[in-house]
Parts: structure tokens; C-alpha cells; sequence
């Protein structure tokens, strides 16, 4: 497989690397202007020194057409507020020992399937992402991050569960709740215990989740969202976004991130903000 070519680039002032796309791949019109005034005015906690966070978009099954809009949401955000310096890259070399180490966290935005195939030793790129998590690093995913590494054992229980499939596709209304006692959690406040109706796609999973495993902050309530088929939890225990500790790191996750919308709703986007600063270690919070 041949590397992909690399294009330095700039958006908003922000400096991206970014790997060469289909002229498809773009946010579409106005995403820029309504993420601009989405965006947080500031960070949630003062970063204990410069902050470095790899976000990471490869694909190896199906590519979201938000991930650009992802993208670029991710760098302002992290330009805004001060609180990270977002390098858009999936440059695979990136994982291997040593030069990981230049960043603080890394960010799965979207990946699907085996997003280090083609590289020349995936295991060795395996065992650097997970002793990086474990030596007390952060990631973060958002949405398809669970729809990867299916023959990663080890990727899955860090993530808490893998995608089975989407019951509620990216047309139907759902109805988010925050977590029953995470009203006041940093990493959900900005909710300010009020639930959410919008249309999305949410994701249901299968084993190795268990809710009772992480800091659950966001779930669905089916009752009161579109009703759908294909539902394939007994227990109706739809999260949709939590927080663990992995080893000495800290692990987030959001499900929130398929329609280009998400990208400029100014809960979310601080939310990721929060999520982001917690693994980065710089936002305290009580998680499991």
C-alpha cells in the first residue's frame, strides 16, 4: 500500500495535516461559519503545559462523509480554547514506538474496521497505542471508534463493546438522557441535566459492553425516541457516551458524531471539549 500523500493546510489560522481526500471529503457549505459560533469561548480547565492530540480518521470499512466536518471542528476547538493542539493525520508511522510519544492523547474519529491494515507489523502498532493508553495517556473516540479492531481483543474492552448495528438510523428523532446522578459530572454538566432531542445515528452494542463497567454520562431512552427495528438489547441499555480509566490512562467515548450537525451544536462540542480535557489529564473528574 502505498503512503498516503500528505497536505499541510490552513483553517482559521490553524495549521492541519491532513492526508490527501476525495474532493468529496469537505465539510459541507456553512459548516465553518456555524462551528465558529458553536464553539466554546474557553477552556474548561487550564492545561498543565501544551497539549498534543493526535486525531486519526483511517478506514478500513465504511468512511463517514462527517469525518471532514469532524475534522475541522476538532482543530478550532482545540485552537478556541487553547486546550489542545489537534494534528490531523493518519499516518500510521505515527503509532510506532517513540513517536507517539509527541502526543498527549490520541483521538479515533470515525475509524472503522482495521485502521492500521497495511502497515508492515500491526501488532507492534497494537502494543504502542495500548501501553501509550496504560502508561497513563489519554484517547478519546468518537462515534464508529467501537465499529473497530474487531480481532483486537484488548481494543474492545478498553472501548467497553464494539457496534452492533444502529437501530436508530441518522433520520429517526432520539431522545438523550443524561445518566441518573452524572447531572453534575464535569464531563456532563453542560447539559445541565436536561435530555436531548435531535435527529442521529445512535449505535447499540454487544459484548464486551457492560454499562456498569465505565462512568455512563449519556444514554438513549427508546421509549421516547422513533420507534425502530432491529433492537437487540433485552435490557434496553443504549449508552451513548462514558468514561474509564485503562491501566494508568483515561479513556472517552461519545456515540454522538454521524450527522455533520453534531459538529456545531455547542452542548456537544463541549462535551467533546470536556472529554478531551479529562484525558488529556488536565479537567478532574471522578470516573471508574
Amino acid at each position: 500500500m502505498k503512503p498516503a500523500m500528505m497536505l499541510s493546510i490552513g483553517v482559521c489560522g490553524a495549521a492541519l495535516l491532513l492526508a490527501a481526500a476525495p474532493p468529496k471529503e469537505v465539510p459541507p457549505a456553512g459548516a465553518q461559519e456555524k462551528i465558529a459560533k458553536a464553539l466554546p469561548a474557553e477552556a474548561l480547565a487550564k492545561p498543565a503545559k501544551p497539549r498534543k492530540v493526535l486525531v486519526f480518521s483511517r478506514t478500513a470499512g465504511f468512511r463517514h462523509e462527517s469525518i471532514a466536518t469532524g475534522k475541522l471542528a476538532l482543530a478550532e476547538l482545540g485552537k478556541k480554547t487553547g486546550a489542545f493542539e489537534a494534528v490531523i493525520s493518519d499516518d500510521l508511522a505515527l503509532f510506532e514506538p517513540g513517536k507517539i510519544d509527541a502526543f498527549d492523547a490520541i483521538l479515533f474519529l470515525s475509524t472503522t474496521q482495521n485502521a492500521f491494515d497495511g502497515a508492515s507489523d500491526e501488532k507492534a502498532l497494537q502494543d504502542s497505542l495500548m501501553a501509550f493508553v496504560k502508561g497513563g495517556k489519554g484517547f478519546i473516540g468518537i462515534h464508529a471508534a467501537t465499529d473497530t479492531f474487531y480481532q483486537w481483543a484488548e481494543y474492545g474492552e478498553m472501548m467497553n463493546g464494539y457496534f452492533d448495528g444502529h437501530p436508530w438510523t441518522a433520520d429517526k428523532k432520539v431522545h438523550i438522557d443524561v445518566e441518573a446522578g452524572a447531572e453534575g459530572h464535569p464531563l456532563a454538566e453542560m447539559f445541565g441535566g436536561e435530555p436531548m432531542e435531535f435527529q442521529e445515528e445512535i449505535y447499540q452494542f454487544k459484548n464486551p459492553y457492560d454499562s456498569s463497567e465505565v462512568t455512563m454520562l449519556l444514554r438513549l431512552d427508546p421509549s421516547k425516541s422513533d420507534p425502530v427495528g432491529g433492537m437487540n438489547r433485552q435490557d434496553n441499555d443504549y449508552g451513548v457516551a462514558w468514561a474509564r480509566h485503562w491501566g494508568e490512562g483515561r479513556v472517552f467515548y461519545c456515540s454522538l458524531g454521524h450527522n455533520h450537525d453534531m459538529y456545531w451544536n455547542p452542548k456537544i462540542l463541549k462535551h467533546y471539549l470536556a472529554g478531551i480535557q479529562w484525558a488529556l489529564g488536565d479537567l478532574e473528574a471522578e470516573v471508574k
